[in-house]
């Protein structure tokens, strides 16, 4: 298989790096050569995090370039905005609608950029926004927006989603897995 490139983005605390581990276990599940890396940034004071995940056959560098992702995972549109540039041209833009201000923004001292989506559907006009937040709290816990995030990509995975299922169960045994389990089906449904 050629390497597939992910790029999950958010904010300090949303669970990219659960998702991050969710995706690489996936792939070692099915057999494949994985490599993930992630910057945590200012994760602790809700800053931007990133995490990258490639998967393939032989997959020497956990890093993926910019104009290479297969796949942009982001967690709050302002994320999405800022790491458009990973995508190759057919890539996949999956983010979540709800922003969530920086702390210079809720501190007073920035304001929020505007028309953020419109600025990604203006780069990237097959890009699929979804209310992720909404979505978790259908399936029981706000906090599970990363288990919706995955949801919604599972189907463009070079593996089967029950892999993954199977990977959620065994992560978050005891953490509410029963939401998770929700999450991602409501994640798959949008």
């Amino acid at each position: 298989m050629q390497i597939f490139n992910i790029v999950i983005a958010g904010v300090g605390g949303q669970g990219v790096l659960l998702a991050s581990k969710v995706l690489s276990e996936s792939a070692l599940a099915c057999g494949l050569d994985v490599k993930q890396n992630e910057v945590h940034g200012m994760a602790q004071r809700g800053g931007s995090v990133i995490s990258f995940v490639r998967m393939g056959d032989q997959v020497h560098s956990p890093v993926v370039m910019p104009g290479s992702a297969d796949l942009l995972i982001s967690f709050e549109p302002l994320e999405a905005l800022r790491y458009l540039h990973y995508l190759k041209p057919g890539g996949r833009l999956v983010y979540n609608t709800i922003p969530i201000n920086p702390s210079t923004v809720a501190a007073g001292l920035a304001k929020y950029p505007d028309e953020v989506e419109a600025q990604i559907l203006a780069r990237f006009p097959e890009a699929l926004g979804i209310d992720a937040l909404a979505l978790a709290r259908q399936a029981g816990n706000g906090k599970a927006v990363n288990m919706v995030m995955v949801g919604t990509v599972m189907k463009h995975l070079p593996f089967k989603e029950t892999v993954i299922t199977d990977v959620v169960k065994e992560l978050t045994q005891g953490k509410g897995v029963e939401v998770n389990l929700k999450a991602l089906v409501g994640g798959a449904a949008a």
